[in-house]
């Protein structure tokens, strides 16, 4: 079954087509499984997609070829060159690449291994293989209308799973079984799964910033931090809300209160033509001003979509290196936080889109704390 709004591969090939264009590669080799299924819809767990200037092709094993058919007659697939793979993928490459008489091609560096890379240049002499850096992320960054419903869906429904926290947190239940009545709770919302491992982490724990559930018991005046998040229809959503068992002391709500502030900062600071830095730096500057500045250990956000961290990154510039600027559609978390050992550590998290005057915040589940 093909749903109602499918995406415009059609589109999106041609504009990385017209990347091609721009330049000297004769073509590009796209071995990145969630940029094969941005550009095509293929979501198998193996294959790959070599795109020239006139046309792409889509290299699949036996496993595969039948079912890729399939789903082209059905819509559920770009139109495109279904080229077999009956031995190994690269001499299947060597073979399309010779039939498309390729000499420059590039390759998707951030993925492509070493020992792939000599494989591949060992059976392509006379060919120049050129690395490429976000050629396709590039195009990934900002949403289209099907990618911001399916965002804004799943949004929505991961919140609703928020509302529910004040039935799984409970004084004496263990971290571990917490983190499983919470993906429960994501299955039985619709997603096909959780987007990573669900965090919960309580008391000293908590300031630990990606913990891993364990058997520990919630206490009284513990802080309790949950981060979990869903995969609807492809494309990851995230939220971290945070718990007290019981009553907290005045330096854990100091700790809470500061993190609920700089947030709502970065979100604030959200809008097109601003640099990503600048929204982490939002969120640092209260912080730092209340004291925490050392205890704010990563970066304000990451990207969503296909992958549950992707571009654009909202840090610290690194070097030399530009930070990004925010442009309409780019979707990210927002998500300061600071760990203090003996106290424990508080972090919030939401969803935003950049919109063309701003920010449109996605989740809307309460970010006060919620004391059980």
């Amino acid at each position: 079954m093909v749903p109602a709004a499918v995406p415009d591969w059609s589109g999106r090939l041609r504009q990385l087509q017209q990347e091609l264009l721009a330049g000297t590669l004769d073509a590009v080799v796209v071995s990145t499984p969630a940029n094969i299924g941005y550009l095509t819809g293929f979501t198998g767990t193996a294959g790959l997609l070599v795109v020239t200037r006139d046309r792409p092709s889509l290299l699949v094993d036996g496993r595969y070829d039948a079912a890729a058919r399939d789903a082209m007659a059905r819509g559920a697939l770009a139109t495109l060159e279904i080229a077999p793979v009956p031995a190994g993928y690269a001499e299947a490459l060597t073979a399309l690449l010779d039939r498309l008489a390729a000499v420059r091609i590039g390759f998707e560096a951030g993925h492509v291994t070493v020992a792939t890379l000599d494989d591949w240049r060992a059976k392509f002499s006379g060919r120049d293989w050129v690395r490429t850096d976000r050629l396709v992320e590039d195009l990934r960054i900002r949403k289209d209308a099907v990618e911001l419903a399916c965002l804004r869906r799943g949004a929505r429904q991961l919140s609703e799973v928020a509302g529910r926290l004040g039935e799984f947190v409970k004084a004496g239940a263990r971290e571990i079984d917490v983190a499983r009545a919470i993906d429960r709770a994501l299955e039985a919302a619709g997603f096909s799964g959780p987007a990573f491992t669900t965090i919960v982490a309580s008391g000293p724990n908590s300031a630990l910033p990606h913990a891993r559930p364990t058997s520990r018991q919630l206490r009284s005046g513990d802080l309790v931090l949950l981060d979990f998040g869903g995969v609807l229809d492809g494309y990851c959503t995230d939220l971290t809300r945070m718990a007290a068992i019981s009553r907290l002391g005045e330096d854990a709500h100091r700790l809470f209160r500061a993190v609920f502030d700089a947030e709502a900062a970065a979100i604030d600071a959200v809008r097109p033509g601003v640099s990503a830095a600048s929204v982490d730096g939002a969120a640092r500057q209260v912080l730092v001003d209340r004291g925490y500045g050392a205890a704010f250990l990563h970066a304000t956000g990451h990207g969503l979509g296909l992958e549950v961290h992707e571009a654009p990154r909202l840090g610290r510039a690194v070097g030399d290196e530009a930070s990004e600027v925010l442009a309409e559609g780019m979707v990210f978390t927002v998500e300061p936080g600071a760990y203090v050992a003996g106290l424990g550590g508080v972090r919030i998290e939401d969803d935003v889109l950049v919109t063309a005057t701003g920010v449109e915040v996605l989740t809307t589940a309460s970010r006060d704390l919620l004391i059980v």
